[in-house]
């Protein structure tokens, strides 16, 4: 990986920053072409672009990407859906297992907040390395064009980058709200030289935040309204600005743009998540990362989200070795009438005597035939100990609140075929981003946000819901718990936990008692540190302060 001041220099010269990249800088005799040259290619022939742009994507599910600079093959190095878990990781909603099994233990221990932690690199150089993607079409496509695949490249790149800023505003800083003036990340226009990025200060949270609704509102009005699965178009890029607009507290502007994004979607009904699902792209996805059988990160075998994240997958390590639950305490507030209580797998853990040593083991029942988990009905079942279960039981393997949220490949029990799709954006959130904002606008009202939010869990999760929130906080906080459930294990939770000024709390839950602790709201932990690599090629850079891991029964 390059640092910064590198990539942009690639962006800029056109070079072949990945494999895929386009060769629009030389002419067939070898010469280098103007940028007039450029632009009458482009004009008469849009798809020379069109390799450029499909590394936008790419770079999302890129295998090993830093494993040349690392010397090392991390096996949570596969793209953009490892920085959701790392994300998860941090908070208090997704426990695993505090072992050597678990690729995101340092995240889980928050043991990642330093300036040479390779967890905290590969976040940098992912978002950065794909807004040095973005800004290589940007600058090759001007804002003027009237071609309109050449718009559409230039509103899709201009919506990754304000997706890359997005990410990382809220990484390196606390929310805007109060800390609108404190120091972000570095901006990267199109046009800045090698020598300006090796002297380029972070800017402000305010000043990130400008660049990304310039950017957003460029996209939505270069954009379509349809595209290729996996591609963003408009509603991807209404929900885009929706996100930006609600943690700004522009409440209306994100009603708006949360229900422009969601027209023509629809969510996954109570019949569809009363199984395994989540793993192919559908009716209620607008973004998400489209993956094939061919695609490096499956032909890896287990260095790919399904293999960290799905139970029911033939190759991995969440199956026996690592696998991610659910906050207990969460858990037991989730109502038995709601078909996402099955989302995951309740257990009681037994003795028996083995019959040939005489020795007893302990061993975790699943839900079964019957003691059935509420409202589910399980397509996956096997037969363990003359018993059917939902979910995999190899002799103890796993604890109990183990997730079955995430189907394998193709819904087939035990596929070790990893080619699931990954979500990035799906319209139950528009939904809750329209419930949120109604009900803290000022010209909405608690009451007309608990309606929005009651419509939606009644009808797609819980018929029996009701919202009781009488106050702003006891609506925030509605909200928040539905957001905890429906997009649990998405990486959606760390974002708002900051967005909210939310406490971390593990204590009294299911985490292993090496990781457990209470943290307070904005406590300096929260903060990334800028890699020690990108410090060392820009002179401008002024770092977060590194404070030390938290320890075990940490408390405030």
């Amino acid at each position: 990986m390059k640092p910064l001041y590198r990539i942009i220099a690639s962006a800029l010269s056109l070079s072949a920053l990945i494999a895929c990249a386009g060769d629009l800088d030389t002419a067939p005799e070898g010469d280098t072409m103007t940028e007039d040259q450029k632009q009458e290619v482009l004009t008469q022939d849009p798809a020379k672009l069109e390799s450029d742009v499909l590394s936008l994507y790419s770079s999302m599910i890129e295998l090993l990407a830093i494993e040349e600079w690392s010397g090392r093959t991390l096996h949570y190095d596969f793209g953009y859906a490892a920085i959701l878990m790392m994300m998860d990781s941090w908070g208090q909603d997704t426990p695993s297992e505090d072992s050597g099994y678990n690729w995101f233990v340092s995240n889980l221990e928050m043991s990642d907040r330093t300036a040479t932690s390779l967890a905290g690199y590969f976040i940098w150089n992912n978002l950065y390395k794909q807004m040095g993607l973005a800004n290589r079409i940007i600058a090759s496509v001007p804002a003027d064009t009237e071609d309109a695949s050449l718009r559409a490249f230039r509103g899709q790149a201009l919506a990754i980058r304000a997706f890359d800023y997005l990410n990382l505003v809220q990484l390196y800083q606390f929310t805007y709200d109060g800390h609108s003036e404190a120091l972000a990340v570095p901006l990267v226009p199109e046009t800045m030289t090698g020598e300006e990025a090796a002297h380029n200060p972070r800017a402000t949270v305010a000043e990130v935040y400008e660049r990304i609704l310039l950017d957003l509102d460029e996209a939505i009005a270069l954009l379509p309204t349809s595209g290729q699965a996996g591609q963003i178009n408009r509603q991807a890029a209404y929900g885009l600005r929706a996100r930006t607009h609600l943690l700004m507290k522009n409440y209306d502007r994100a009603y708006d743009d949360a229900a422009a994004a969601a027209q023509g979607y629809t969510p996954y009904s109570i019949a569809e998540v009363s199984q395994p699902s989540f793993n192919a792209f559908n009716h209620a996805w607008l973004w998400g990362n489209v993956i094939g059988e061919s695609n490096d990160v499956v032909q890896s075998g287990i260095v790919n989200f399904p293999a960290h994240m799905c139970s029911f997958t033939g190759n991995g390590y969440s199956p026996g070795y690592s696998g991610r639950y659910i906050n207990s305490e969460l858990y037991s507030r989730i109502p038995d009438t709601d078909v996402r209580k099955g989302w995951w797998a309740l257990a009681e853990q037994k003795t028996e005597k083995d019959e040939t040593t005489g020795q007893e083991q302990k061993y975790w029942e699943f839900c079964d035939i019957e003691h059935p988990c509420p409202n589910v009905d399980w397509q996956w079942t096997i037969t363990y100990k003359g018993k059917q279960y939902n979910i995999a039981e190899w002799a103890g393997w796993q604890a109990p609140y183990l997730n079955v949220k995430f189907g394998a490949y193709q819904n087939i029990y035990n596929n070790a075929t990893n080619a699931c799709d990954i979500p990035l954006m799906r319209v139950e959130e528009m939904l809750l981003i329209q419930a949120e904002a109604k009900g803290l606008s000022a010209n909405g009202s608690i009451a007309e946000g608990a309606a929005i939010l009651e419509n939606f869990v009644q009808t797609y999760r819980d018929p029996s819901y009701t919202c009781t929130a009488t106050s702003r906080e006891e609506f925030i906080d509605a909200v928040w718990f539905q957001r905890r459930i429906e997009l649990w294990g998405e990486g959606h939770s760390w974002f708002d936990i900051m967005r909210l000024k939310k406490p971390v709390h593990r204590l009294g839950t299911n985490y292993a008692t090496t990781v457990a602790w209470n943290l307070p709201a904005e406590s300096p932990l929260f903060l990334l540190i800028v890699p020690e690599a990108e410090c060392n090629v820009n002179s401008a850079i002024e770092n977060n302060p590194t404070v030390a891991a938290p320890k075990a029964g940490d408390t405030y």
